[in-house]
């Protein structure tokens, strides 16, 4: 497995995003149009696709949900335990928290499906399950105790938003599709397959587009900080409690995708919603972007 001849075209698709937004091709308009047609429709297409058409029911599914949940917990709890040395700042150090535990599922769910074939892109719905709400709920805690408005209503709001989460409801269909053995007709299933299609490069392009370096020429300490533990021990912890577990395989290696990739776009959202530092949260994305470029080839060169 080369992981490198993976990885690189997946950073080519978010290098066009940013060069062609820099020159506004085809528009300004155009990015965020792509970036909710993505998120709304040719994703959960393609995850209830693979999810009714494939069968994980020999995969070691819980033990790849504790993986992610542990890891990610304990990656979180470590960071409020460091808040006094990491940022004192609480909208500051918000961002690093995101920045530290929140994947950016378009790049997880593009190296898995390079990785690993559809037994990947079904498992990352597993892996989705599990992260989502996780990562979520602790964002958005952190947000409501450290932001600049702290916000309870806020927190109300979007843990109501996580239950109607387009990937959550589309893994949910999936999966419930499998249990009650129910097989969509051929045309519905091949249409569902070419709409997931044309969701990872879309997906990847739109995450090009969203990078600013303007916000990354500041607060070095805290995208260092953020980096560190998102790229680097957020993977080696969810590897060593994975292997503990006896997680190997395509299994392991979707727990480590979706460790090892970078931060999300979608923080930046959150912490201009309640109170964060979106401008440093923004600085965090780019930079760790640009950092996976490295850090993912290595990580899971080395450990798969």
């Amino acid at each position: 497995m080369n992981v490198l001849q993976t990885i690189l075209p997946i950073f080519l698709l978010i290098l066009t995003g940013f060069v062609l937004r820099k020159a506004e091709f085809p528009s300004a308009a155009f990015w965020p149009q792509v970036e909710r047609l993505t998120y709304y429709v040719l994703f959960p297409a393609l995850l209830v696709g693979k999810l009714a058409s494939l069968h994980i029911t020999d995969q070691p599914v819980l033990f790849m949900s504790v993986t992610l949940a542990l890891s990610i917990s304990a990656i979180a709890g470590l960071l409020l335990i460091m808040r006094p040395l990491v940022q004192k700042d609480g909208p500051a150090f918000t961002s690093i928290f995101q920045g530290a535990i929140r994947p950016n599922t378009y790049i997880g769910l593009s190296a898995a499906g390079g990785l690993f074939g559809d037994e990947g892109l079904t498992l990352s719905a597993v892996a989705l399950m599990t992260i989502i709400p996780l990562v979520n709920v602790l964002c958005v805690l952190v947000l409501s105790r450290h932001g600049r408005d702290t916000n309870i209503r806020g927190l109300q709001e979007t843990l109501v938003q996580l239950g109607r989460n387009p990937l959550i409801l589309s893994c949910i269909a999936g999966f419930t599709l499998q249990f009650l053995n129910i097989s969509l007709p051929a045309p519905v299933l091949e249409g569902l397959h070419l709409l997931g299609s044309a969701s990872l490069p879309l997906g990847l392009l739109a995450v090009g587009a969203g990078m600013s370096f303007t916000a990354a020429l500041e607060g070095w300490k805290d995208i260092g900080v953020g980096s560190i533990f998102k790229l680097l021990l957020l993977p080696l912890l969810a590897f060593g409690i994975g292997r503990t577990l006896g997680l190997s395989g395509t299994p392991m290696g979707v727990c480590l995708v979706f460790t090892a990739v970078p931060v999300s776009v979608s923080s930046y959202i959150l912490a201009r919603v309640l109170g964060g530092d979106y401008d440093r949260m923004a600085a965090i994305i780019t930079i760790q972007t640009l950092l996976a470029l490295l850090t993912l080839p290595l990580v899971l060169g080395l450990l798969l």
